[in-house]
């Protein structure tokens, strides 16, 4: 068996800035991102390649976490459309209608929750797949074990395939992410790295501590060598600190076994009857499966 472990944030988020169609409910709020949600996880329920046995959808609810306390730039709720802010609780409500685990992740965030099950359970599944595009999740890959998976493009990466996108293998994510920085995740990175030039430097190094402090020790020369050198003396802590932000905890509280999440079906009364609460009839028919 595989294990499919959700970007659910991620998924919220797609749907709700897709082309296709807004839809409100009978009572008159926006519920697009959670129907989009609801009919993607169907469609990944199911897709016969993918043949899913066992799954999560993990969640950021709400967008803050440890991290926001260790650097106040650190992605939150700022910003969020308050019509999508909304449906954080609707969504998941609607992920369990269709009979599939929910981590809501309060002080951690969704994709700790992916690296938790991910380090616990790859030892006792075929292949575990992290469906989801961002790029903190590559340092969770593990040769064809631990595997990514962008739905929306059709790729899938294992450590080779970490490597060959990003410059680095899956352990030196979290310091490239460092130097480069992650605006997705409020990461502002070194002035002047670029993922290329960082690339270069951890591809040699491995980790931020192994870097030289001199350029002209470098076994590499990327562009800038001197200044690049200088602002990694200069910003160290930060670099550090940058780091400790992209580094996914395995230890984040999940409490459910691997029995736990495997899929037995749609539930078919809480799912109608959460579809009729969206005034979305359509998806009635949608189920392929439904639980005993």
């Amino acid at each position: 068996m595989r294990l499919h472990l959700v970007d659910g944030t991620y998924e919220l988020y797609r749907a709700h800035f897709s082309p296709r169609p807004g839809h409100s409910a009978p009572g008159g709020q926006d519920v697009k991102a959670t129907v989009g949600v609801m009919s993607s996880l169907l469609a990944l329920l199911h897709d016969s390649k993918e043949a899913v046995t066992h799954l999560a959808v993990a969640f950021d609810n709400p967008i803050r976490s440890f991290r926001n306390a260790l650097f106040a730039g650190y992605k939150s709720d700022e910003g969020v459309p308050p019509e999508l802010h909304a449906q954080f609780d609707l969504v998941e409500e609607a992920v369990r209608a269709l009979g599939v685990t929910v981590w809501s992740m309060k002080d951690h965030e969704a994709d700790d929750a992916l690296a938790t099950a991910a380090a616990r359970w790859a030892s006792e599944v075929e292949q575990v797949r992290l469906l989801t595009p961002d790029k903190d999740l590559g340092q969770c890959v593990r040769g064809k074990k631990v595997v990514q998976v962008d739905r929306r493009q059709e790729k899938e990466l294992d450590e080779d395939g970490v490597r060959a996108k990003l410059g680095v293998p899956p352990a030196s994510v979290p310091d490239l992410l460092a130097l480069m920085g992650d605006d997705a995740d409020g990461i502002p990175g070194l002035p002047g790295f670029g993922e290329k030039g960082a690339s270069s430097l951890l591809s040699a190094y491995g980790h931020l501590e192994a870097i030289p402090a001199d350029a002209s020790k470098w076994t590499v020369r990327p562009r800038g060598a001197d200044k690049l050198a200088a602002t990694l003396r200069e910003h160290r802590e930060d670099a550090l600190l940058y780091r400790k932000l992209a580094t996914l905890v395995t230890d984040a509280p999940l409490k459910e076994s691997l029995k736990a999440l495997e899929w037995a079906g749609v539930p078919r009364k809480p799912f109608e009857a959460f579809c009729d609460k969206l005034g979305v009839t359509t998806l009635k028919s949608r189920p392929k499966r439904w639980a005993a």
